[in-house]
């Protein structure tokens, strides 16, 4: 990854906190890496729904990444959670739009395998939106 490609982010993710709810260490850690990479504070791990809803009562990210499918447990739970606190977050899916439970259609995805600078395009977008 080039300076330029994670300066062009950097003042957008500097000093946020995300929370990565992913069940293969090695794409978490790779995710953590690229948020880290381009300014972000600190990056929170869980692997399954439980963990994520403990990280939730305990402390309040800005941003979240979520991986779908989370060793046969769907994410959704997460999902409902940061929506009503108004937390932007991604869905992170080999599966596309199919892996997506009606009723989240429409929200921000990013298909496996992505590169960190499609994943930095995705929640920028998000945190423009506000």
């Amino acid at each position: 990854m080039s300076d330029a490609d994670t300066g062009e982010t950097a003042e957008l993710f500097r000093g946020l906190n995300v929370m990565v709810v992913e069940d293969e260490a090695i794409v978490s850690f790779m995710i953590e890496d690229m948020l880290l990479d381009r300014g972000c504070a600190a990056v929170w791990h869980a692997s399954n729904v439980e963990q994520a809803i403990g990280l939730l009562d305990a402390r309040q990210p800005d941003l979240a990444v979520l991986d779908v499918n989370l060793g046969g447990e769907l994410v959704f739970p997460v999902a409902r959670r940061l929506e009503a606190a108004g937390i932007p977050f991604v869905f992170a899916t080999g599966y596309g739009r199919n892996g997506i439970l009606k009723d989240w259609a429409n929200h921000a995805i990013v298909h496996k395998p992505y590169d960190g600078n499609t994943l930095a395009e995705v929640l920028a977008a998000l945190l423009a939106k506000g």
